[in-house]
Parts: structure tokens; sequence; C-alpha cells
């Protein structure tokens, strides 16, 4: 050990780094760089990150604090660093000391990342110990936050706790110099954990030879295979067998949802879809989310991976099991295209549970390719979308989870609860929203457990307690009830926050606005309960972080059934074409769809006004139009109608000008607005189209050009009246890569400042985020 320098003054400063700094190998960089700089002194977990002592040469210290930030490891991020200079104790040396528990919970764990170059060199090399060892990881890689059942981050503090270290991991984890010093998740192949192949269909038995070339069998002679993640089950199949495929997507209740695919490696890629250099870089990261991207022709992916989708979502591998059961070479062959979709029913959790997936996937599965370290908490895969202007998050969860999102404002506990669709929720205190993985559509026994046990999870990581709970206004989420339930158990204060609200809020968040001046806010989606009890979802508002102001809505329409009306597109075209007073002609393809019966009684319902909430949901209007165009008439997924009309316009190129809707200004009342969007124009010119023979590509893209320049007449208007010159994008039809690109490239155009989702999902898994700013300006 290098004695520290006495040469001139000599020094010692405490210094508490908090940020992402555990689980990273921050300790061990902090033991080298000491070393290096000929310090002494100590470093330590604490329960807000990690707290060192250093003592030597001013000059040599003062180094030391400027490099902590400048040469931190790969995975690690330094959001704060705060230093004391203590008195000089003289002590030699420099140690890694135990984790101190010092009663507070505020350091931030890393999420889980892909397998690093290194150990993928270590798992195909004969040579090495590690040759094969599907839980290979180091410092750089490897599980995190699905492991972590406390701080300070130490194995003890994880499920790793249940596999001692043998002694040639023992040596690694206490060497300096290996690339798996105080490594917490370290194992091998002695010390575990170990695979296991479970049964075929019907059979609960092991199988006989090694479990993962027996699973590779499996895969590519048709099975389905329950393949246990990191943060959950996978279903898995071979992506080129259309029987297989087909078979999983009836076992699962998929409907036409597309499936994602796992691709060996990036040449294999590049055969299935369309790949920028931004593209590449977001598959071949630490992150590895599922990617949506442009599909090539006659690729080798079956059709019924993604019926009718332009779009591909492609992952690569990121464990060590996922390589290899694409086989190290060598091996015998299997699949190169996976499957790989969440471990459960349609609208369930992810599973997680080894008991849990042998009977809850039993209908779904053949065999379950499992293993004996616990999943502590579910974490489901990312997705990403890319538009013009960048990558879009569409589902923010493994990868991301529970990195925190900045806040532009401090604030007091909080706890958001999202909505009850792609629900995701936040705890928030000062200036940090942590944000939970996917938890899923809150319409599931399985489900409300599941956040149960997300929140608390999340709650023992960052140490907040909340004073208030945030939620939406909708009387009947399931996210609302747990809210106010939690309230009354735990006596904190409950703020209810518009829908829209929310969503405006949040890409203010992102963008770091203070909210001292309102933005145009474009709150496009399905549902959100107004505050004049219709269902809003063309909105644009005048909002700040305090409150906002109705602007303009579309235009509303009888929603015939509820959720009738959102499962069979038919029936909201069908209401678009009666509140414009447009006749259900027999040629129509929307009347086509609608049986004879089910058409009479429709009529009567709509003229008669029973079981009609008014809508003025834009997600709404375009399955209308897409079901009006006889692109989609039934929707087996949400927003399939949305997507298919999506797919459909993006196949032309130029197809002159859009249809226009009628601006008429607002009515009084509850929820009065200055400017109405009226349809009725676009409907006819459908219809008008419909009958010159135009087909129902150039009708798609005609109707997103007008819904383009729908935004820019009404945000014109905005700026002329308001002043405002800022507008933010959220909702989930800004998910629509063609229709986010038209109104962000026509709103710059005009001088407006575009504020769209960079670090949220613009659906419902980023209304928290907004919740938490609207909630904390209550108190």
């Amino acid at each position: 050990m290098t004695a520290p320098a006495r040469t001139g003054a000599v020094q010692r400063r405490r210094v508490a780094i908090e940020g992402v700094v555990q689980g990273v190998g921050f300790r061990p960089f902090v033991f080298g760089l000491a070393t290096e700089l000929g310090l002494a002194g100590h470093v330590t977990n604490t329960g807000q990150g990690v707290l060192a002592e250093v003592e030597g040469s001013a000059e040599a210290v003062r180094t030391f604090c400027r490099r902590i930030r400048s040469d931190a490891p790969p995975l690690a991020e330094v959001h704060t660093l705060a230093q004391e200079v203590v008195a000089v104790t003289g002590d030699p040396g420099f140690t890694i000391v135990a984790s101190r528990d010092t009663g507070t919970r505020r350091a931030v764990i890393p999420p889980d990342t892909a397998t690093c170059a290194d150990c993928l060199a270590e798992l195909a090399d004969p040579a090495d110990r590690r040759y094969r060892h599907p839980f290979i990881t180091c410092t750089n890689c490897g599980p995190r936050y699905t492991i972590v059942t406390g701080l300070p981050y130490d194995r003890a503090r994880t499920s790793m706790a249940r596999f001692p270290m043998c002694p040639d991991c023992a040596r690694e984890y206490a060497d300096p110099a290996d690339r798996r010093f105080h490594a917490q998740p370290i194992a091998c192949h002695a010390c575990g954990p170990r695979l296991n192949l479970v049964g075929t269909r019907g059979r609960n038995r092991a199988l006989g030879e090694d479990p993962v070339t027996a699973a590779r069998r499996l895969l590519a002679d048709g099975a389905i295979l329950a393949v246990k993640g990191i943060g959950g089950y996978h279903l898995a199949c071979d992506a080129t067998d259309p029987s297989a495929v087909a078979l999983l997507r009836r076992r699962k209740a998929r409907g036409d949802k597309p499936f994602a695919v796992m691709v060996r490696q990036l040449s294999d890629v590049e055969e299935l879809v369309e790949l920028g250099e931004a593209e590449r870089r977001l598959l071949t990261g630490a992150v590895r989310p599922i990617v949506l991207l442009r599909r090539r022709a006659g690729g080798p992916v079956a059709e019924a991976v993604a019926p009718r989708s332009p779009d591909l979502g492609v992952m690569l591998p990121y464990t060590p099991l996922h390589h290899l059961l694409f086989g190290l070479p060598g091996d015998p062959p299997g699949p190169r295209l996976l499957v790989m979709t969440s471990g459960n029913l349609s609208g369930e959790p992810i599973v997680t549970d080894d008991g849990e997936a042998l009977q809850r996937l039993a209908p779904l599965a053949d065999a379950w390719l499992l293993h004996d370290r616990p999943i502590h908490v579910p974490c489901d895969d990312s997705v990403v979308r890319f538009w013009q202007g960048g990558a879009l998050p569409v589902r923010r969860s493994r990868g991301y989870a529970p990195l925190p999102v900045a806040l532009p404002l401090p604030v007091p506990p909080v706890l958001a609860t999202g909505g009850d669709l792609k629900n995701t929720f936040a705890l928030a205190e000062g200036r940090s929203a942590w944000l939970s993985g996917h938890v899923g559509d809150m319409d599931d026994l399985s489900t409300l457990r599941a956040f149960d046990r997300a929140v608390s999870h999340v709650r023992e990581l960052t140490g907040v307690g909340p004073e208030l709970v945030a939620t939406d206004r909708h009387p009947g989420y399931r996210s609302v009830q747990w809210a106010l339930r939690r309230s009354a158990a735990e006596r904190s204060g409950t703020v209810r926050v518009q829908h829209h609200h929310a969503h405006i809020a949040s890409v203010m968040a992102e963008h770091g606005l203070d909210g001292g001046r309102p933005v145009i806010g474009i709150a496009f989606d399905g549902t959100g309960y107004g505050d004049d009890g219709a269902v809003w979802g063309g909105e644009v508002l005048l909002a700040d972080y305090d409150s906002f102001r109705r602007f303009a809505h579309l235009a509303y329409v009888p929603l015939p059934g509820g959720d009738a009306a959102v499962e069979r597109p038919y029936r909201m075209a069908l209401a678009h074409l009666h509140a414009a007073g447009l006749p259900w002609s027999p040629e129509l393809p929307c009347v086509q769809a609608c049986h004879e019966r089910e058409l009479q009684l429709l009529k009567r319902q709509l003229d008669r006004n029973l079981n009609c909430v008014p809508t003025s949901s834009m997600g709404r209007l375009f399955d209308a139009v897409s079901s009006l165009a006889g692109v989609c008439h039934r929707s087996g997924y949400e927003a399939q109608a949305a997507m298919e009309l999506e797919a459909a316009a993006a196949s032309v190129n130029e197809v002159g000008e859009g249809y226009g809707f009628e601006l008429l200004t607002g009515e009084a009342g509850l929820g009065a607005a200055e400017w109405t969007a009226d349809p009725r124009p676009v409907l006819a010119a459908v219809v008008a189209d419909l009958r010159a023979g135009v087909g129902p590509e150039v009708i798609g893209l005609r109707f997103h050009r007008a819904v383009a320049g729908l935004v820019r007449a009404l945000c014109v208007r905005a700026r002329r009246s308001h002043a405002l010159e800022t507008v933010a994008l959220s909702g989930g039809v800004f998910a629509n890569a063609l229709l986010l690109g038209d109104c962000a490239e026509a709103l710059r155009r005009d001088g407006f400042t575009v504020l769209v989702h960079q670090r949220v999902p613009p659906n419902d898994g980023g209304l928290a985020l907004g919740q938490v700013m609207v909630a904390a300006r209550t108190r």
C-alpha cells in the first residue's frame, strides 16, 4: 500500500458523494484513485450514497475530488459531491470499510444493465473458469435493481445473499486489481445460481441433459418456452416458425398485438429492419430496450409476429443466458430469432415467482427454463421508438428504472399513483422523482398486488415517506381507490390531478420548466376524466403547474356503450357520422362491418342518447377514421386501430393538402373553452374520398395532415391571444411518430419552441411525473 504523500501541507477531507454510486464499482474506483494518488483513508457505502475520507497532500486531495467526477466508472452518475475538512489522523493506508446503515435511505440504485464485452468474452472462452456460466457479471454489468432488497447496497441486501461465495470468487471480490472487486452479484459455477429445465407440457419433471442445450433444442422443435430472466419470465419461441408463433398467440390470448423479437446479433437485425446510427447505439448499449423500427420487406420473421404492422420491435440479448440460448461457437444450431414476450396472460403482470410460473404459465408453456436466484421486484422490458426528432420512450422500465428524473423545483415527499393503463407510479422529494418500472393495467388483482410490492420496494430504496398522495380525478380508477385507501391509512393528504393537466406537467418537468409562465399544452389521448364529467382527450390547455385553462378541445361526440366503442372502432365511426349528420350509407366500410341488428340498436341508442357519455377524445377520432377508411374495425389491443391507420398513412408520401377541421368559438359552462374543433368537414371529406375510390393509405395521410394542421392553427390562435410561444405535446396519441413529426415540424417553422417527451412516455406511463409537479404546488 502506498503511504500518503507527506510533502507540503497535509489535509484530510470527508467527501460525501450522492447519485448512482452503489452497485457500479464506485468504492473500488475510489480505492484505486486514492491509492494512485498516495492518499490514506477509507470509503464506505451509506444509505445516501458513498462516503470517503482521504488524507495526504493538499494537491493530491484536490485532484482526488476533481477526478471523482471526471473519471467515475461507466455506470456511475455523480449528482452531488460535498466536502469538508476534518482533523488529520496520520493513519496509514486506504481501506474499504463495512457499509454504514445511517437510517436514511436515499442512495440511487442503478438499473439492470446488459452483459459487458469483458464478461461475454469470458463466457465464450473455454479456458476461463466462468465459461458458459449463465450468471456471469462484474462491476460494469448485470442485475442491480431487481435483486436489491435494501440499502446500503451489499451482497447481504440482495437476492444473491443465499449464495455464499466460493474461495475463488471471494478472492476476486477482495482483490483491488480485479474487475469484480466488491461486485455484489459475483458468482461462478461453484457458488451458483443454477439453471434447471422443468417438464414438457403437462408434466413437471427435470430433463436430463444440459438445461440450455435442451432448451435450444425444444425451441428449434417449435416449443414454447418460459424463460426466467432478471426482471421476470419471458415466453419464447422460434420467431421464424409460423406454427409456433400462431400457437403462442392463441395460448396467450394476444389478439393481433405485435410480439417483440430478440435477435442474436446486430447483423441479423439489419436483415429485418431499417437501421440508423442512433438506432444501432441504442440496440447495442447498456440498456438494450425493445426498439420499434421499420420492417424490411421479405425478412425471415413469421407474419404472425407483427401482423399488418410496418414496424417490428427488436432487441439484442442482454443477459448471459440469452447468449447461451442462441448458442456459442460450436453449439448445436438453434433459432437465431426468438419471440420474447412477457411471461403472463394478456392483462396480467409479468410473472417472477417460480411456483407461480409453473402454475400460471402452465396453459402457455411447454417447458420452463428457470433458476434459483429470486427476482425481488418485477421489471418488464423497456420500449423505445424513433421519430424524426430522435428516441421516444413508449415504456420506461428495465434499464431505466429506478433512475430518478431531476425536477425543476423542490417538492415535498409525494407518492403519485399514475393512471390505470400502462401504470407507472412515482415517489418524489426535493428535486428528484423516482419512477417505478412498468406495472401494467390496473384491472387485475395480481396487478394491484404487484403495485403494492413495487411501492414498498421503491419506498425502501428512496426513503421517501410521502406526506401527499397524488392521483387522477377519475372516480372509477383503481389507482385512485388505492390512493384514497393509502391516504386514509397513513393520514396523508390526497391531491386529485386532472388527467390532461398531468400529461402537460410531465413534459414541462422533463424539460426543466419552472412553471413561471404557462405553455400551450396539446394533450391528445384516448380517455381522461374531464372536469365536466365528459371523457376528454382532444385538449389544448394553457397550463403551468398551478392550474390550467381549457383553450380548445375537439367537439363532443357520443361514446356509445363506453368500452364497446373502444373495442369496436366501427361503432365510433358510426357515432361520429351520426354527430356530423352524415348518413350511414351501406357502401361505407364501417357500416358493412356492423351487423344489421346491431346497426339498428346503435341508431336508437344514439338518437335517444342512451348510455352515451360525450367525448372529445382524439384517440377515438383516430379509431373512427381508421374504421371509416376500412383499415381496422375491431381492436384486439389498445390503440390498434390508430396504429394501423398510422401504418397505412406511412406507406405513402405526398397526397396534396390534408383535410381541414372547422374552428368554432367555444360555449360557456363547465369545461368551456375559447375554441371548439369540429371534425364534421374531415369526416365529410373522408366519405367523399371513399366514394371517389381513394385508398385508405391516402385517406390516412390526409387525416394525419389535418390533425397536424389543427394543432398548428390552434397554437397560432393561442399565441395571438395569450402571447405564449412554447408548445408541449403529450398524451398517448403522440406515440404516433408520423403525427408527432408533422406537428413538431410545422410548429417549429412557425417559430414555436416545441417540447416533446424524451425521458418518460407520452402515454399514461408518464402521468405520475406530472402528478408530482401539480400536487406539489398545492402545499
